[in-house]
């Protein structure tokens, strides 16, 4: 089965303060609703927004589909399961983006109810007693007997969600409302007392304490790359942005810098962001000879607007010759300036192929790089 989950970020509170709609607001050093779009990361996903939110949504997508909301609540959710439709998507989770500390045993408990339940949601008893009040003085007490506390995401079956919405007129609180008014089951599973909805200005303090208390919204990405090019006339080769004498110079659209390509295409990677030909394609003629400082920059930043950091890199070259040890320094401080982070997160190294293969043969370069993002 396909799951996909639905990030409802089209509402415009601002009871949290800060000036910014909720879900927009800084939390731990990237926005809400970055938070809310890592816990689903692996599965589709939609990202529903206000219109006006276009170009902040579009820094922290991720690979997420973005789809603009409607009026109301209901509205927007329809709005993300009729862009759904025709996918083969079979559940489907639908979340507030205003909970940014959902647990990956919480989505796992809602996915599995779905296998013998048309809907399912995360629910808590109320242990609290609860008063009527009016002017400040409390009016009255209420039996807490029978009543639970509703949290997202609500998963359902994608078909009958999806006709649930289209029969529904009007607003609802939630979607379980609308499930329940077409008539379909829902069970509830054991909810979480850390996915808190974000609604004051002291729920953000007690989200980003548990952030670092427990670090569960840590998001640590790992991309690998490689790269080649040939050797051909030249007086010296560009190598992880320094350029070293030798009698032969590297083949390639750009200026052939393989050791800079292989660590893109890994930051790409970690990002799951394509790699370098997508973002720049060699049939475009202006790329032609172009300083591969341009890739690496773009790979960077690209990882910082996801609210990534770049904590370690490295480089390893594969050739006979040049000889890389002499250069190794100023390629680290070379490649960590580009990248905007410290010269002790990069490392540059060098082996041979024992005379085998192409690169024993010196009829090339070859070269290996992995980069570590993490996001919290």
């Amino acid at each position: 089965m396909t799951t996909a989950a639905i990030i409802v970020a089209a509402g415009r509170g601002l009871r949290a303060g800060g000036g910014l709609a909720k879900q927009w607001r800084p939390l731990a050093g990237r926005p809400v609703v970055a938070h809310a779009l890592a816990a689903f990361a692996g599965m589709a996903r939609v990202l529903v927004i206000h219109p006006d939110d276009r170009a902040m949504a579009e820094t922290v997508a991720d690979g997420a589909l973005i789809v603009a909301g409607g009026a109301t609540r209901a509205a927007s959710v329809r709005a993300a399961l009729e862009a759904l439709d025709g996918s083969g998507v079979t559940k489907v989770l639908i979340h507030d983006a205003a909970r940014p500390n959902v647990s990956p045993e919480l989505i796992a408990r809602v996915i599995t109810a779905l296998d013998h339940a048309q809907g399912a949601a995360p629910a808590l008893p109320v242990t609290d007693a609860l008063w009527t009040g009016a002017d400040g003085r409390v009016t009255g007490t209420r039996d807490r007997s029978g009543l639970f506390r509703a949290q997202t995401p609500q998963g359902f079956s994608f078909a009958a969600i999806l006709a649930a919405h289209r029969a529904h007129m009007g607003e609802a609180a939630d979607d379980v409302e609308v499930a329940r008014a077409a008539g379909l089951e829902v069970v509830m599973v054991t909810g979480d007392e850390a996915n808190q909805k974000l609604t004051f200005p002291g729920d953000f303090i007690r989200a980003e304490q548990a952030l670092n208390r427990t670090g569960a919204r840590m998001d640590v990405r790992m991309g690998n790359g490689y790269d080649v090019h040939a050797f051909c006339e030249g007086d010296g080769v560009w190598l992880c942005g320094v350029k070293v004498p030798h009698h032969k110079a590297l083949l390639g659209h750009s200026d052939a810098d393989v050791g800079m390509h292989a660590l893109t295409d890994a930051i790409y990677g970690a990002l799951a962001a394509g790699d370098i030909g997508q973002h720049f394609p060699p049939s475009d003629p202006q790329w032609k000879g172009a300083d591969s400082q341009i890739f690496l920059k773009h790979a960077a930043d690209l990882a910082r607007s996801r609210g990534f950091t770049i904590t370690s890199a490295d480089v390893t070259l594969v050739c006979e010759r040049p000889k890389i040890g002499p250069h190794a320094v100023a390629m680290r401080q070379a490649l960590a300036a580009m990248m905007g982070i410290e010269v002790d997160r990069v490392s540059v190294k060098a082996t041979t192929s024992e005379r085998l293969g192409f690169t024993g043969r010196e009829e090339g370069i070859a070269a290996l790089a992995s980069a570590v993002l993490v996001a919290k």
